[in-house]
């Protein structure tokens, strides 16, 4: 098969992307996917109600490393909500033009929808949920016994995302993105989602835990997990989080 990085990187260049829809008068695309109405949702903490530090970044980025064990003592709902907000957090709206958030993103275009894990977080059901950014809230997806198990065995039995306390998850709704960049937008996903992760090693070394980002994965098979059509939406990356042993 013909190595397909260097296409991609070639049919993404400038000069290749026409006219995108934003500069055709497409309609811009919802700024979050609503909470579905038939599943409950669930406020979060105001994230200030945490207390993280005192400590100087510099000391943060020093510390900084991949854990991949974890001491069984769960998360907190407002430490769950802290880190949620650190990775993407709403800090103000412009209604339906644009969120600015705690991350950057390619003219603000915060294309990504975050999934949650929760294998051990106090009052806080076992299960799937995604974040309701603008909202600071949790809305229910799945509570299957299982789900812990369906995320594990779709990153090929990577036994820390189900000894975590909580994975995230980051998909990506493309239109969001190619809606303003074309098919370049695809480029923005990605770096996009480094920004991301990085902001959850940093925010979770902070009240003492640790991250391990993933992404080796089944996409397919993830995708299914979350309920995603893997086309117009799909798992870009993830990362397992918990208390550091």
């Amino acid at each position: 098969m013909a190595p397909i990085g260097p296409e991609f990187m070639g049919k993404t260049r400038h000069e290749h992307l026409g006219v995108p829809d934003q500069q055709a008068g497409v309609p811009q695309p919802p700024l979050e996917l609503p909470p579905d109405p038939a599943q409950p949702t669930r406020p979060l903490p105001d994230p200030t109600t945490v207390q993280a530090g005192p400590v100087e970044l510099r000391e943060l980025i020093e510390r900084r490393r991949s854990v991949r064990q974890y001491a069984p003592a769960p998360l907190n709902l407002a430490e769950l909500g802290y880190l949620l907000w650190c990775t993407q957090g709403v800090r103000g709206v412009v209604p339906g033009q644009a969120t600015f958030r705690t991350v950057p993103s390619a003219g603000a275009r915060h294309a990504f929808e975050t999934y949650v894990l929760a294998n051990r977080v106090e009052a806080l059901p076992a299960g799937i949920y995604r974040y309701v950014a603008t909202r600071h809230e949790l809305a229910t997806v799945s509570v299957a016994p299982d789900a812990a198990s369906a995320v594990t065995r779709a990153c090929f039995g990577q036994a820390f995302v189900m000894d975590s306390a909580a994975t995230f998850l980051w998909s990506a709704v493309a239109v969001r993105m190619t809606w303003r960049y074309g098919q370049r937008g695809y480029r923005y996903l990605h770096l996009d989602a480094g920004h991301v992760c990085q902001n959850l090693y940093l925010a979770a070394e902070s009240i003492g835990c640790g991250v391990c980002a993933v992404a080796a994965f089944d996409d397919d098979a993830l995708n299914a997990v979350l309920g995603l059509d893997g086309a117009e939406q799909f798992v870009v990356y993830l990362a397992a989080a918990g208390r550091k042993p």
